[in-house]
């Protein structure tokens, strides 16, 4: 949804750090997507997806 901007706006940051955590629970198609995703994105927009993915905890 935050890749296309499907019923949000369009965050590839967002959508990135979404990939990043889909992958490491092991979805197997969250990684290619992840790459997709980064290829229109800074190193500095891709750093802060991974910080924010770092930083996230579920809630409940």
């Amino acid at each position: 949804m935050c890749e296309s901007g499907e019923g949000v706006p369009q965050d590839y940051v967002q959508a990135h750090m979404w990939f990043n955590l889909a992958a490491a629970a092991g979805d197997a198609a969250a990684p290619h997507n992840r790459d997709l995703v980064a290829a229109m994105m800074t190193p500095a927009q891709i750093a802060e997806a991974q910080r924010l993915a770092s930083e996230w905890k579920p809630t409940k």
